[in-house]
């Protein structure tokens, strides 16, 4: 026996090398298969929760989680940042995708600021990983001169309990002029940073047939102050792209609030759609930019909709993503025109003398007492009156200057047709009746 143990020890370690050999094998074979499969895996664009269920539910919070998580670390052209957090402690998210380039068109989407409208949210989310995953040259050019920054889910805490209002039931898009939520002063934030030249919000509606009952409904700000350069570039992105792009994917369009007659299409009366400068339409108009809400028709359109709702949420689904095609060609058609109407609508507060409408829309005159035809040089508060606004004087992007005790506001400032609605005190939304200065 002692004479065979040498053998025997060489015998026993061979089997173990064989055996360690193709355990390695195997393992390396493994560990191949895996890079493989998680290669294979980080290429597989990651599909909604709403996608996933083919419209039969919304896609929840931790999906939305997921999808962007992979969506940054997929592409290096998409980053996430949170900007808020509601009053429940939910973030509030926004995503970066394309280009950081200074002279970039940079175009911001408002995505769900009402929780009952979730089909805006959903194309939000699609629309994100379809630009960070896509390849072709066309998403190439359009990336290479936009920012596009999305917030994919304005008002979480709503979306969560499917109501309109946040957790304190006001109404985010009535918020655009007093900033009084976490959701409208993040929202604030991001204009007065990211300085958008486009801002595209995304809402639905209830129909009333016959005569307002389109698959899509979109409108421009209709605020007097929006500069009319960013005015007319708002009706063309409406009328020359995102309805043509809707009409082109088999959606009907109209105007939002407008009711039409059936039988002659002519407007028969207006229920919706004014000049109020705390909505986001007409806040970003008067802040200087291109804007554009639109709504997707929320109720069923057909026996086989009402006999599924999967379908219907599909169709107000497919409606908002097709018209978000007709906002990207605009983008790459009209670069030029767009920079030079954002450029001169915050050029003009310097220079501009003109009235300031504190009431009134672009088709309904300022009633009376609704126009400063000689607006004041500027605003003087209290300090008093100063720590109370101070805050939202900042968000707004409103310069001012110490003033004595106080501070005082001028006009003479990007924000001049703006600084009115937030300081005077026949203002209908103002933060505070500061001092009008007319001694010019």
């Amino acid at each position: 026996m002692n004479g065979c143990a040498p053998k025997c020890r060489d015998r026993r370690a061979g089997r173990r090398r064989v055996r360690n050999l193709a355990l390695t094998g195997v393992a390396t074979a493994l560990a191949g298969a895996l890079v493989t499969v998680s290669a294979a895996a980080a290429r597989t664009p990651p599909r909604t929760g709403f996608e996933s269920a083919d419209g039969a539910r919304w896609t929840g919070p931790a999906e939305e989680r997921s999808l962007l998580a992979a969506v940054a670390r997929h592409s290096d052209r998409v980053s996430v940042e949170r900007i808020g957090t509601t009053k429940q402690g939910r973030p509030l998210r926004l995503v970066r995708i394309g280009s950081r380039r200074p002279a970039a068109i940079t175009v911001l989407l408002v995505c769900g600021q009402h929780g009952d409208e979730p089909a805006a949210r959903e194309a939000c989310l699609t629309v994100i990983r379809d630009l960070g995953y896509a390849r072709d040259r066309a998403t190439r050019d359009l990336l290479s001169g936009t920012a596009i920054l999305v917030i994919p889910t304005a008002n979480p805490d709503g979306r969560a309990a499917g109501t309109r209002g946040n957790s304190d039931d006001v109404d985010i898009n009535r918020d655009h002029i007093a900033l009084r939520t976490a959701e409208g002063r993040a929202i604030a934030a991001t204009l007065r940073d990211d300085r958008p030249d486009v801002v595209y919000d995304l809402h639905e509606y209830g129909a009333t047939p016959p005569y307002y009952d389109r698959d899509l409904t979109v409108l421009w700000p209709r605020n007097p102050n929006v500069h009319d350069l960013l005015r007319d570039e708002s009706k063309l992105l409406a009328e020359r792209h995102v309805r043509p792009a809707a009409r082109d994917a088999g959606h009907d369009s109209g105007l939002y609030g407008i009711w039409t007659d059936p039988v002659t299409g002519r407007p028969v009366k207006q229920t919706a759609g004014d000049g109020q400068e705390r909505i986001l339409r007409n806040a970003a108009g008067v802040k200087h930019a291109v804007a554009l809400l639109v709504e997707s028709r929320v109720d069923a359109l057909t026996d086989a909709e009402r006999a599924d709702p999967a379908l219907n949420n599909r169709r107000r689904v497919h409606s908002q993503r097709a018209a978000l095609k007709g906002l990207f060609s605009y983008v790459e058609q009209r670069r030029g025109e767009i920079a030079a109407a954002t450029a001169r609508s915050r050029a003009a507060g310097f220079t501009d003398r003109g009235p300031v409408r504190l009431g009134g829309a672009d088709n309904e005159a300022a009633g009376p007492g609704e126009t400063l035809a000689h607006p004041p040089c500027g605003y003087r508060l209290t300090a008093a009156q100063f720590a109370r606004v101070g805050d939202e004087l900042v968000l707004h992007g409103v310069t001012s200057r110490p003033d004595g005790d106080g501070v005082y506001v001028p006009l003479a400032q990007p924000a001049r047709r703006l600084i009115p609605l937030l300081l005077d005190k026949n203002a209908a939304y103002n933060l505070i009746n500061g001092q009008a200065d007319t001694a010019c």
